[in-house]
């Protein structure tokens, strides 16, 4: 079998109540909980990759604060068994206000219709790996708490 390698790049957003930026996705019939951000594209370094990853989804220009983290295990993509996922964690921070509404409740879709999305700020003290769907996005989530980061 012919393998491939999918990249991904998200960003980590904590806002001054110390809150975490969240998205909550519809695709391919999943609910999804996760980082923001998205895949690599030829040609593209990560850095380029979420601020354009952000640009697109929240209409906001972030400015990159430093790495968090990239893949340390072998994770196979969820929705091609082909193909394994490299993801790539930046801390990072809006240029200015953010540009979405956010939402207070989980899934909270308009219509949930595949490629559906919003966002909702959850406090950093409350985050569980369990609140994402993702392997990797989950073991973020741990090194955050670990990290004291919110302190």
């Amino acid at each position: 079998m012919k393998t491939f390698f999918n990249v991904r790049v998200y960003g980590i957003l904590i806002n001054e109540k110390n809150e975490l930026l969240v998205t909550d996705e519809f695709h391919f019939e999943t609910l999804i909980t996760k980082f923001p951000g998205g895949g690599l594209q030829f040609g593209e370094g990560t850095v380029d990759c979420i601020k354009r990853e952000m640009m697109e989804e929240t209409q906001t220009e972030i400015e990159v604060i430093r790495h968090f983290y990239t893949t340390d295990f072998f994770q196979q993509s969820a929705f091609n068994e082909a193909h394994q996922v490299i993801a790539i964690y930046y801390l990072i921070k809006p240029l200015q206000p953010l540009k979405i509404i956010l939402k207070e409740k989980q899934f909270d879709f308009d219509e949930k219709i595949d490629g559906a999305q919003i966002f909702r700020m959850v406090p950093l003290g409350k985050i569980k790996k369990e609140d994402f769907t993702f392997p990797v996005d989950q073991r973020v989530a741990e090194l955050l708490v670990e990290s004291g980061i919110d302190d």
